[in-house]
């Protein structure tokens, strides 16, 4: 890493923030890098036409929360339609065709276009269900439409990534003759491959769209008023008085803040934007060097991926594919997410020690007790959304009831209340911030659909073990690069379809449990977003700080080594998730897990009880992997090396003082 500046500063830049605001450039740089944002904003009768789409799609989603859903196939429907829709319309062909924020007529038509093969199965929905499965050349032309557009859809707002796994697997699909040896089937023809996908709830229509068009929409309805009651200046604000006087406090901030924005948030770079424009400059006010601080940010906010209840909306379609409550999911991803978070804690201390950083002054944070007077109701919301959860309600009552119980705890306070133009635009935030989980989610259906039809899942896990020789630990590290190749790129709910269908199967298949399997994969595809060549999280953080994106993301790397570790102790003790767990053994995995933390952490950066060499670093990093591995004899190794290591820097720094 690059040393710090001797007084502390970095040299201005024109993409640095000021006062938390981000310049032009810089938000330009972002919507390059996250396409769910980047979309147009129209004017006058044009964007009201958009507003009003958008509301009638959250209200649609509201009334079907509180009446109940309609039939799976019919809910879908509706829920794509309304989706692609906006995605043409927001997604334009060419943003330089768009003048003075009116509709370009390609858009416009191919908008209409795309809502033709939904609502044809709205409209023969009967005929069809009659029919059993019988596909007509009238349903094939329509449900290849359907499949054409969802992709392109996918390509603007989602990326390339999905669209070219997507293409991958239909390919696979139709050229099954022609795969090599275990791989090659029979091969479908479009007649079937539409039939399955488009006409069934096993492709488009399956099971993420149906968690699209339930839980997740409701959760980023829920999400975007939290938004608009100012919740996420709350969160920086209550970090600040936690942690920014202490050694390192703004970098120390970034992580509590983003841990606090990651469970409503569902974008580990628009986590980066939101905490990062204000945490960012902090760090390097403070001393940290560009690409830390970018790298603080970034490995942080990617951590928010992995932060219940939300988990970048995986943690629904997980208790899905998995077939267990919803709930249990949230706990078992909670020891490890704290884990993750206290490991790049350790990072930010250890590396604010190695270079003498302190805090800001007491006196210029704000004191907790006025910020929990002034602020504190905002997270009314959000216990109550837990609380209603723990206590048995589904996800989807849950969600709608925090949204008026979102709206009426900003009623409290007249510096938080909310107007009605306020809710409103909370209805088409909302519908907005849906339409990259809701495409992610159709275009993840069609590789479900073809594992299904082809039987691909079994195949590939066959693979993965075969290249694995048999040897589980070198399993799981094919698995854990098959899942980071696959997660770069990708937003969160669509990395875990992804990983799950393609990835989890080879480590179920050698007896992980299924739970543990599928948080495996989900974890490495998470960390792919700030694992160079990709890291978008890197990236976006390097634009606010004006760092460089490689150094940054090999930083932030160094900083979330807990995420490239604590699935290897997840499969190796399931306890740690709660899997046939008693009290007594989770702590003692969790507690050795917390040692091992530091261990690892003090190799990264080089510093321990003091500055340390080399060969202390190995022995730390030994030391770390000891405890890590949850057995008594390597846990006493582990204990032994780490605990040696600080004798001999403890003697060494007073013979220095002497």
């Amino acid at each position: 890493m690059d040393e710090l500046k001797k007084n502390g500063t970095n040299p201005p830049n024109d993409t640095e923030p000021i006062n938390g605001e981000l310049t032009d450039e810089l938000q330009k740089k972002l919507k390059e890098l996250d396409k769910e944002s980047n979309t147009v904003e129209y004017s006058g009768i044009f964007g009201k036409i958009i507003a009003a789409i958008c509301i009638c799609f959250s209200l649609f989603q509201i009334y079907t929360g509180i009446f109940g859903t309609l039939d799976a196939m019919i809910q879908r429907c509706i829920h794509l339609s309304f989706g692609l829709c906006l995605v043409y319309l927001l997604c334009p062909t060419k943003k330089e065709w768009i003048k003075d924020g009116k509709f370009h007529w390609l858009d416009v038509g191919l908008a209409i276009l795309a809502m033709v093969p939904p609502v044809y199965i709205l409209v023969n929905y009967q005929q069809l269900i009659l029919r059993a499965g019988t596909v007509t050349p009238l349903d094939t032309v329509i449900g290849t439409l359907g499949i054409v557009m969802v992709i392109e859809a996918a390509r603007r707002i989602v990326g390339l990534p999905i669209v070219i796994v997507v293409l991958c697997f239909l390919g696979f699909g139709f050229f099954g003759p022609y795969m090599p040896g275990p791989l090659a089937h029979r091969g479908l023809s479009l007649q079937q491959m539409v039939g399955h996908l488009f006409f069934t709830t096993e492709g488009v229509f399956g099971i993420p769209l149906g968690v699209s068009s339930t839980f997740i929409f409701l959760f980023i309805l829920f999400g975007a008023f939290l938004e608009k009651t100012g919740l996420g200046k709350f969160f920086i604000d209550i970090a600040n008085a936690i942690a920014g006087w202490a050694s390192g406090g703004p970098a120390k901030v970034a992580i509590l803040s983003s841990a606090l924005q990651g469970t409503i948030s569902g974008s580990s770079v628009a986590n980066v934007v939101g905490s990062g424009s204000f945490t960012i400059p902090m760090m390097k006010k403070l001393g940290y060097h560009k690409n830390f601080a970018g790298a603080v940010e970034a490995a942080a906010s990617t951590g928010g991926q992995l932060m219940p209840p939300i988990m970048g909306a995986a943690a629904f379609l997980m208790a899905e594919f998995v077939g267990i409550p919803y709930m249990e999911v949230v706990k078992a991803a909670v020891v490890p997410a704290i884990l993750y978070f206290l490991g790049v804690f350790l990072g930010v201390h250890f590396e604010a020690k190695k270079h003498h950083l302190e805090g800001t002054p007491r006196s210029e944070l704000p004191p907790w007790g006025k910020i929990m007077k002034e602020e504190g109701h905002l997270a009314i919301p959000l216990i109550a959304i837990i609380g209603l959860l723990a206590s048995g309600y589904t996800p989807m009552k849950a969600a709608l009831a925090g949204i008026f119980i979102s709206i009426a705890t900003a009623m409290l306070r007249k510096n938080t209340r909310m107007s009605f133009y306020d809710i409103v635009d909370g209805l088409i935030k909302g519908a907005r911030g849906a339409l990259g989980v809701l495409v992610a989610c159709a275009a993840a259906g069609m590789i479900i659909g073809v594992v299904t039809k082809t039987g691909v899942g079994l195949k590939l896990a066959s693979a993965l073990v075969t290249v694995a020789a048999g040897n589980f630990m070198l399993l799981l590290f094919c698995t854990m690069l098959t899942s980071l190749i696959l997660g770069m790129g990708v937003p969160t709910t669509a990395n875990y379809v992804i990983t799950s269908t393609i990835a989890a199967p080879a480590l179920i298949q050698l007896g992980v449990p299924t739970l543990a399997a599928h948080m495996f994969v989900f974890y490495f595809g998470i960390i792919a977003d700030i694992t160079p060549p990709v890291a978008l999280a890197a990236y976006a953080g390097s634009a606010i700080s004006g760092g460089d994106p490689l150094k940054t993301g090999v930083n932030a790397s160094k900083l979330g080594i807990a995420a490239f570790i604590i699935p290897y102790v997840f499969v190796l003790s399931p306890q740690l998730l709660g899997i046939g767990a008693t009290f007594t053994s989770v702590l003692m995995t969790t507690t050795t897990a917390i040692i091992g933390m530091i261990g690892i952490s003090g190799a990264m950066i080089g510093q321990f009880y003091t500055r340390a060499n080399v060969f202390e670093r190995l022995i730390l990093a030994a030391g770390g992997l000891c405890l890590i591995d949850p057995h008594g004899l390597t846990d006493l190794i582990g204990v032994a090396l780490l605990v040696g290591v600080g004798v001999m820097q403890w003697f060494r720094s007073k013979k220095e003082k002497a």
